[in-house]
């Protein structure tokens, strides 16, 4: 089926501003001064590490201390090359043209963060070797538009490793386009400190909440698909400082988060019952 004429544009609705104030982020290492020689140097950026380890607060702290706009999509199986770049609609007035985040970033000199990038199709993943080569360009059949990608753009994809496998996981000809920054849970002492300034809780129990994350991250491997992340504790930590009882709070915002089986949460919540009992 033909396309009729394109009668009108619309803006896309994949908007994005620059934040008033920057988000907080607790530094591991050198991931901030990384971010920024790669940006200054118009190289794009591969962020691994595991859920709730800080990736998306990283991108989000970036993107306003370097003063750009943020475009976010959260990667799914269903994700196509359109749902970046843009698609054609028909309304009344005929046929219009609306740009995808991806085509918004680059347009705008933004920065574009696909978020576990390995979930989507391969297919899609194709459309970012050209804006993650050396000619930053980003071709848009539809339109028969080319665009360059101005100084400002910058593109930033995550994923966790644990996730990946023999049928999920980045094809060398994309994971080699990026400088890749490996993330990590914070040490103990980092990580109490995040939570209090997430939260205001008392830093006794913040404390406590992370000695209960590394005991279940300790045995994460053998019984849990996936280690409770500092995210967890955070949710965990605003229930208590709004007055919820610490054990409840835990199996609402952690232990129940963590596993569907009665016999794993059962085994878990003694966990927390040694460490918050009375």
């Amino acid at each position: 089926m033909s396309i009729s004429p394109i009668t009108h544009t619309r803006p896309a609705i994949h908007s994005a501003r620059i934040p008033d104030t920057i988000p907080s982020y607790t530094p591991t290492g050198d991931e901030i001064a990384l971010f920024e020689f790669a940006c200054k140097n118009r190289l794009p950026i591969l962020i691994k590490g595991p859920t709730g380890c800080g990736k998306t607060r990283f991108v989000e702290h970036m993107a306003a201390r370097l003063a750009r706009p943020l475009y976010t999509v959260s990667c799914h199986d269903d994700l196509s090359a359109s749902d970046l770049i843009g698609r054609h609609l028909i309304d009344a007035s005929g046929t219009y043209w609306t740009d995808g985040p991806l085509t918004e970033a680059v347009r705008h000199g933004g920065i574009c963060y696909l978020d576990e990038i390995v979930e989507a199709r391969k297919d899609t993943t194709v459309v970012l070797h050209s804006l993650s080569d050396e000619r930053r360009i980003l071709p848009i059949d539809r339109t028969g538009e080319i665009l360059e990608a101005p100084p400002e753009f910058m593109l930033v994809v995550s994923y966790n490793p644990g996730y990946q496998h023999l049928l999920k996981g980045l094809k060398p000809s994309t994971r080699q386009r990026f400088v890749s920054l490996a993330f990590d849970f914070p040490d103990a002492q980092r990580e109490v400190t995040i939570v209090v300034n997430e939260t205001g809780i008392d830093p006794a129990i913040a404390k406590r909440l992370v000695t209960l994350a590394n005991a279940l991250r300790s045995t994460a491997d053998h019984d849990l698909e996936e280690a409770p992340g500092t995210r967890l504790i955070v949710g965990a930590a605003k229930l208590i400082v709004s007055g919820c009882d610490p054990q409840l709070a835990c199996r609402a915002a952690i232990i129940e988060c963590l596993s569907d089986e009665p016999e794993i949460t059962q085994s878990l919540m003694i966990v927390v019952l040694a460490i918050f009992g009375h």
